[in-house]
């Protein structure tokens, strides 16, 4: 994955330079990646030679995105590249889908929310940032968006709901291409308050497996989330 890393933190270079999307920190690097300048301001009274040596990046907060949380905290088997095709699902006011975006910059990433309040905020997103498809739509009813994209990539779910284990599998089943990995950010409290995280993430552990799915990896997100739990899987088809 294309991402700046130094160990304290993570950032993507910006597709749309000098321009944020909540409120993150741009750093100023030069190619060579030796001098770092971390500023609040787009480039200004600069010639283009020395534009030309420089890329613009944005912090990744882990506070706001659970896969910067994930990533902080060594998850590996998942790639982006440039080209990629993601379905996003639960993707509000695209936070973590600006970053996505940055990394498939010649892709697409198919952001669907279920909020119209929210979608709004998203569709003005899409209009600054091309690659990133908004879709009005329920995470559960995904035969409803069915004519609305193509096989993709990647299945990126982050839903908080009772049976986000089931809609993610559904999605997964219709649009993720063959021998390709899916992502499911489970938040225990959102399924059982009653139950332990870690019993929960067992019960939906198995429940992926006897549904076909290969767990692949699993990633703790704390300190940034509690209970909750990366699941990174492949369909045996």
């Amino acid at each position: 994955m294309n991402i700046y890393n130094d160990s304290q933190q993570i950032a993507t270079e910006n597709l749309i330079v000098g321009k944020k999307v909540y409120g993150e920190k741009l750093i100023i690097l030069n190619k060579n990646f030796k001098d770092k300048d971390i500023r609040d301001k787009d480039f200004k009274n600069e010639n283009i030679e020395d534009l030309e040596k420089k890329i613009e990046y944005r912090v990744w907060n882990p506070k706001r995105s659970k896969l910067a949380a994930a990533l902080l905290n060594g998850l590996k088997s998942v790639e982006i590249n440039e080209n990629s095709k993601i379905l996003y699902l639960g993707a509000s006011t695209g936070t973590t889908v600006s970053h996505i975006s940055d990394i498939a910059k010649n892709g697409l990433i198919y952001a669907v929310e279920f909020s119209p309040t929210v979608m709004r905020k998203l569709v003005r997103l899409s209009k600054i940032r091309k690659n990133i498809a908004p879709i009005l739509g329920n995470a559960t009813k995904p035969k409803r968006y069915l004519n609305l994209l193509e096989e993709v990539d990647l299945v990126y779910c982050d839903v908080a709901q009772p049976n986000q284990a089931k809609l993610f599998m559904d999605n997964v089943n219709l649009f993720l291409k063959e021998n390709f990995k899916a992502i499911l950010m489970l938040k225990a409290k959102s399924i059982d308050v009653s139950l332990k995280p870690q019993k929960i993430f067992k019960e939906v552990e198995k429940e992926l497996k006897s549904k076909g799915f290969k767990v692949i990896e699993k990633v703790k997100l704390e300190p940034y989330e509690k209970d909750h739990l990366c699941f990174v899987v492949e369909k045996n088809f």
